[in-house]
């Protein structure tokens, strides 16, 4: 180990930075998380705050009817991320794949993954624009007396319009991981699906999709873990054109009443028994991965 160290030093030196930004930003807030036992107030220091015992985690074991609706909204938007945004850079990836032309395959690749390079103020302010009351769609609209496109902001079509966000979004980013497994795929395993008489549907089947198995099932453990963070920024932008009552998610919620209400010991104590589930279900989700021959995000528990 030593040998190996003084071997590498240089290229420990060029990653000490990255460490210690991890340290400093991700693992000494954890500390943080002790003010979810605590009555904090921010004029009190986090250790001279009264202890309050598991008096801020009532919401949660009360059913509080605010956070009972944040929850329903958090599970009802991760099942659409899951169920439709994420098998999406699957799909295109598999379609750019089958394009014979290596000049247009790098075109629609750069065009499809542009967005995400966008912030979601961006995002959603191209939304509105496009398609808000006064937008360019409805003002195109009313001077040929067609029918308006009643989208931004309303309750009913909020979670098909964010679904369509994050899929016009983040879509052409997640293609770019599944490409770049597909070109990894040995050329001569369809050669030999082809001289058995498969077509392409059964080269796909039978090639591509089992090569790609292991990334598709690492990127959906590591989506379970986010699947009670459903995009602060882009709720949080639109939440006042629709209301709380349709749009109210944990990350709004934990803001709407740590940040701007200052109960910081509520949000706190939400904000940890989220992360507590999404640690168990990414356990949960690899250790099932260990039941079907996959590695997951690690070898062994």
């Amino acid at each position: 180990m030593r040998q190996r160290f003084v071997r590498d030093r240089f290229l420990f030196l060029m990653g000490l930075p990255g460490l210690l930004l991890v340290l400093l930003f991700h693992y000494v807030p954890l500390a943080g998380n002790v003010i979810a036992f605590k009555d904090y107030r921010p004029y009190l220091t986090i250790w001279q705050a009264p202890w309050a015992g598991l008096r801020n985690f009532q919401v949660i074991f009360d059913g509080d009817p605010a956070f009972l609706d944040a929850l329903r909204n958090t599970l009802v938007i991760s099942l659409l991320q899951i169920v439709v945004v994420f098998p999406i850079p699957i799909a295109l990836a598999l379609l750019l794949n089958s394009l014979l032309s290596e000049r247009l395959r790098r075109l629609v690749q750069s065009v499809l993954y542009l967005p995400h390079f966008m912030s979601w103020v961006v995002v959603v302010a191209l939304f509105q624009q496009l398609l808000g009351n006064a937008g360019m769609y409805n003002t195109w609209a009313r001077t040929h007396d067609l029918p308006l496109l009643h989208l931004i902001g309303n309750p009913h079509l909020f979670l098909p319009l964010i679904t369509s966000q994050a899929v016009w979004k983040d879509a052409g980013w997640g293609t770019i991981i599944f490409l770049a497994a597909i070109s990894r795929v040995d050329t001569a395993l369809y050669e030999a699906v082809a001289i058995d008489g498969g077509n392409r549907r059964r080269q796909l089947w039978h090639v591509t999709l089992p090569a790609i198995r292991s990334v598709i099932v690492l990127l959906l453990i590591l989506k379970l873990g986010d699947v009670l963070t459903v995009g602060f920024e882009q709720i949080v932008l639109q939440q006042d054109a629709v209301g709380k009552g349709s749009s109210e998610v944990l990350d709004t919620y934990v803001y709407n009443h740590g940040i701007v209400d200052g109960d910081f010991g509520m949000a706190a104590a939400v904000g940890l028994v989220k992360g507590v589930i999404s640690l168990i279900l990414v356990l949960g989700a690899n250790k099932i991965a260990h039941l079907f021959g996959e590695r997951g995000i690690y070898s062994s528990w």
